[in-house]
């Protein structure tokens, strides 16, 4: 038996990525340091540059630039002028440092024979329901609850556009096991590329049989009928109809091929990813030091990730502000402190607690590089987790590369004010 006066604890967002990457991002800019090298050019040297890649541990990379995303990093960071910026904040008594982060992740959570063969004692598939109803307007049935995602806003989008018809038109249901068929949830980035590809799949059942209905209505093969844009249209002919017409025949079958097939337009698909997908990035951060208080100012932060294709530009810009401030204000805040004697937990509220607020942070710079998932319909990696993987070992590594001339050679998070001052006067005992 086991008994602990310390708090439980459960996966935060990115789940372990943001452990291994901040070691390894750490150790990559440690070595650089030791061998003359600049943070950019170690990481460029061991890039890997051809796709698709087997890696030792089972997993195949299938796709990825890391070359375009630390070059455009580099440039959206402005880092020629970096060297200026640095002697500026000299001239002002303070410190400055840069430090890089270029991460890789595992998301799309899971194919279930790899999530099997891990222990998992359930399928990682999702399920995704389309229900057009008479008047052409769609309802969604997803399995992937949003918490705060936009999900009602991306999947509408995906299915507007594979439909032709306005986003207003489509409703999504999530959250609701009444009417939910089957869903394994939220979690691990998998949402659009695991959740959206299943309502994807749903949806070429959706155009499969519609085109059906439409070869009946304009005396033709279904091999012959095209769809886009919200209409049908015969090859090499004038004749088309629009998808709303063809909805309302589903459901009114006056005209209809009944010896052929069922009356309604309603399918639902399962979909199990044959790989994980791998986003990843380069950030790029600055920081200013107050050589007497020790406090760590984040002056500017560069973000560029490789998502794969996105769908809605600001709901990834969202997502991306969030994760960065959730991993810079672990990086510069957050900590857990109980009294060494007694056991009690020091920081149990938000009095004591230090939580990010909008004043510690500038003005983020995101951008993107895409190199679309080769293993799902919609080509997308996920982005919910990102900025708090790449961004705690980038900040640390600039607040060791200000304090390299003091002699500091290593630094754990938190950098509060504190941290940072007892370590320059611990560099500067002879």
């Amino acid at each position: 038996t086991w008994v602990t006066n310390t708090s439980p604890v459960d996966a935060y967002r990115g789940a372990g990525r943001p452990e291994a990457t901040y070691l390894l991002e750490r150790l990559v800019s440690r070595c650089a340091w030791e061998m003359n090298l600049g943070q950019d050019e170690i990481r460029k040297r061991n890039f890997i540059t051809s796709f698709p890649y087997q890696t030792p541990v089972a997993l195949q990379y299938d796709t990825g630039d890391f070359h375009a995303c630390m070059d455009k990093a580099r440039v959206l960071a402005e880092v020629d002028g970096y060297a200026a910026r640095k002697a500026a904040t000299e001239a002002k008594g303070k410190l400055r440092g840069m430090g890089y982060s270029s991460y890789i992740e595992a998301c799309g959570i899971a194919p279930s024979n790899i999530a099997g063969a891990l222990g998992a004692r359930a399928g990682l598939f999702e399920c995704g329901e389309i229900r057009v109803h008479p008047t052409g307007s769609v309802t969604v049935f997803t399995g992937s609850h949003s918490h705060g995602q936009g999900h009602e806003t991306t999947f509408a989008q995906v299915v507007a556009a594979r439909l032709g018809i306005p986003v207003e038109n489509v409703d999504v249901v999530h959250g609701d096991t009444g009417r939910v068929p089957f869903g394994m949830g939220t979690y691990g980035s998998r949402s659009i590329s695991v959740g959206g590809a299943a309502i994807m799949k749903a949806l070429d059942k959706i155009e499969t049989k519609a085109k059906k209905i439409a070869a009946h209505l304009m005396e033709a093969s279904d091999a012959d009928i095209e769809f886009a844009n919200g209409e049908f249209t015969v090859k090499g002919t004038d004749k088309k109809i629009p998808f709303g017409q063809v909805a309302l025949t589903a459901y009114v079958p006056h005209n209809y091929p009944l010896d052929k097939l069922e009356p309604g337009l309603n399918e639902t698909a399962f979909y199990d990813p044959t790989n994980f997908t791998f986003p990843g990035g380069t950030y790029i951060c600055e920081v200013e030091i107050d050589k007497e208080t020790g406090e760590v100012k984040v002056d500017r932060f560069t973000a560029v990730d490789d998502f794969g294709t996105i769908i809605n530009p600001m709901i990834v810009e969202g997502q991306v502000h969030g994760g960065l401030v959730q991993g810079i204000g672990q990086a510069l805040l957050e900590n857990c402190v109980y009294d060494n004697e007694t056991g009690q937990l020091l920081t149990g509220s938000f009095m004591d607690y230090a939580m990010p607020r909008a004043g510690d942070f500038p003005q983020f710079k995101l951008d993107t590089v895409c190199t679309p998932c080769t293993h799902n319909p919609l080509g997308t990696k996920g982005c919910g987790e990102a900025g708090a993987i790449g961004s705690p070992p980038a900040v640390i590594n600039a607040v060791l590369d200000a304090l390299a001339p003091l002699g500091v050679k290593d630094f754990d998070m938190p950098a509060s004010s504190s941290r940072v001052w007892e370590a320059m006067q611990a560099a500067a005992k002879p």
